[in-house]
């Protein structure tokens, strides 16, 4: 889980009139929320955005957020500061491969800001903006949490470590044509052992 200060919120033309949780979600919910003493319902509230949010091709309209306060009888305002808060949900549209990038020091230290302007300028996008064919979505994120594989892309919800511009530039056009990546560190090493 990461925080985001670049939260794009998607324009009422984009927003559906109306959320709710399909029977197989709505059944899943009702499980989640037994999981919590009645008086901490608000502790169901990420992940029944998160199902809300995969329900809803992997991003959370207004009304989902809504419909989460009332099916768990809590403030909008509540859930709303957790929607905004965590980089995981997404407030507007995104591609089919959705893109972050990690520009936090670690990250921007090791090149992340190269490996962005890259994504900005292969694919014609700004921050929060997707491709017309709806394939790419980007986005800048704070802090990923693999500070020591820096520099960190996370693309939906896999992340590619230990990058630079050349190895996310061929990550991306394996992507585009449909080829099997490598999850995880795009270096020779394991994990986040020392780099030899």
């Amino acid at each position: 889980m990461s925080t985001s200060n670049f939260k794009i919120i998607a324009d009422e033309t984009t927003q559906p009139s109306k959320f709710n949780f399909n029977n197989e979600n709505l059944a899943k919910a009702k499980k989640i929320l037994k999981m919590y003493p009645n008086n901490f319902k608000e502790s169901s509230i990420m992940p029944l955005l998160s199902m809300a949010q995969s329900q809803n091709d992997g991003w959370l309209p207004k009304k989902a957020i809504e419909y989460v306060s009332n099916f768990i009888e809590v403030p909008e305002i509540k859930v709303l500061e957790i929607a905004t808060f965590y980089s995981m949900y997404n407030l507007s549209p995104v591609g089919k491969f959705h893109i972050e990038i990690c520009t936090t020091t670690p990250c921007m230290l090791r090149g992340s800001d190269s490996m962005l302007n890259l994504c900005k300028k292969k694919f014609g996008l700004k921050v929060g903006e997707q491709t017309k064919d709806g394939q790419f979505s980007l986005g800048q994120v704070e802090c990923l949490g693999a500070c020591v594989n820096a520099p960190v892309v996370k693309i939906n919800e896999n992340y590619y470590e230990d990058l630079d511009s050349e190895s996310l530039n061929k990550l991306l056009d394996n992507i585009t044509m449909n080829k099997k990546i490598r999850i995880g560190p795009q270096s020779k090493r394991k994990g986040s052992e020392p780099i030899k």
